[in-house]
């Protein structure tokens, strides 16, 4: 008897490895959105989760960014059903940004992870896995690229975070999309994944298939590997900073003389830290805001203070970088 189709079996092993070590009994959560990522996702864990004995949920999440997105949302728990989950779960969000903030895509997405959150929590779930393949992991190493972002950009998504998981980050996209019409699997396309509005869709439709042309097949799996090999540097220079920051910070703040004896790696990262730890939105705070908080060690002329997002301001006081509120100072 034949095996099940290659791309059908690549969705599954992805799986069965990234929950090997799962207990039977435990609870896995797959955030679907209904395309063609997700929905694999969604069809393999099904699958495993007999084997493995674990208890799946699914979860599709209503953002309420175009017409018609509600009828989406109860399409894909129907989906989401027939395919064999013990349980779906829906949430309606209200998308709210604004100008020259995060915008649209990142809005959606922390309101997205913000429901995640609350859905693992309710069903006491182990792991929430994501459907992100190695494309997604190109176009945003190349985004990153492109923003002048720094290596932790450059490093791209991580494979696992606090209780969510990748599996598909070593799988292409046609592998879903193949997997979904295998499985007879009608996939969502979302039409904001057409929409060159957004640098992701140009990144997709214009930029990668240019390098390709150009350079040869290849670059988005050799982009994924660049990732992977720059986010292991990475996480060690954020673990060496993390243990510098707890031992230098004081209530005031950060001492000028510890932070001038750090490299630039690390100084920066702690200092980006303190603008984070004082209310600075992740989202809004550059590598240029860094790099000025960095001046007042490095570059120190008396300045006066530092505008920072947030209402910020980062100051050098008697020795010590302090970030506070305007109101504050």
């Amino acid at each position: 008897m034949a095996g099940p189709h290659p791309s059908v079996a690549a969705t599954r092993v992805a799986v069965r490895r990234e929950l090997a070590n799962m207990p039977a009994g435990s609870t896995v959560v797959v955030a679907c959105s209904g395309g063609a990522d997700s929905l694999a996702l969604a069809a393999a864990t099904v699958h495993e989760a007999r084997a493995g004995g674990w208890r799946v949920v699914g979860a599709t999440v209503d953002h309420q960014l175009q017409e018609g997105s509600a009828d989406q949302a109860a399409r894909v728990v129907e989906q989401l059903a027939a395919l064999g989950v013990d349980e779906t779960l829906t949430a309606r969000v209200t998308v709210a940004w604004e100008p020259g903030g995060e915008g649209p895509e990142g809005a959606a997405r922390r309101a997205r992870y913000a429901v995640l959150e609350q859905v693992a929590e309710h069903s006491r779930a182990v792991v929430v896995l994501l459907g992100h393949t190695r494309d997604d992991q190109a176009e945003t190493v190349l985004l990153g690229l492109a923003r002048g972002s720094g290596a932790r950009s450059l490093a791209g998504m991580r494979r696992a975070f606090d209780v969510y998981r990748r599996p598909f980050l070593d799988l292409s996209r046609d592998d879903t999309v193949t997997a979904c019409q295998v499985l007879g699997l009608d996939a969502w396309d979302d039409p904001h994944n057409s929409d060159p509005g957004y640098a992701r869709v140009r990144v997709r439709r214009s930029v990668l298939p240019v390098l390709e042309e150009h350079l040869g097949p290849g670059v988005a799996a050799a982009l994924a590997r660049t990732a992977q090999q720059l986010r292991a540097d990475a996480d060690c220079l954020d673990d060496l900073a993390d243990e510098r920051y707890a031992a230098l910070l004081t209530p005031d703040g950060l001492p000028v003389d510890a932070l001038a004896a750090l490299p630039s790696a690390l100084r920066t990262r702690l200092l980006r830290r303190l603008a984070l730890d004082a209310g600075a939105p992740p989202a809004e705070l550059f590598h240029e805001h860094v790099l000025a908080l960095d001046a007042l060690v490095t570059a120190w002329r008396g300045q006066k203070w530092i505008d920072l997002p947030g209402h910020l301001r980062g100051v050098r006081v008697d020795g010590v970088v302090r970030v506070r509120t305007v109101d504050a100072l």
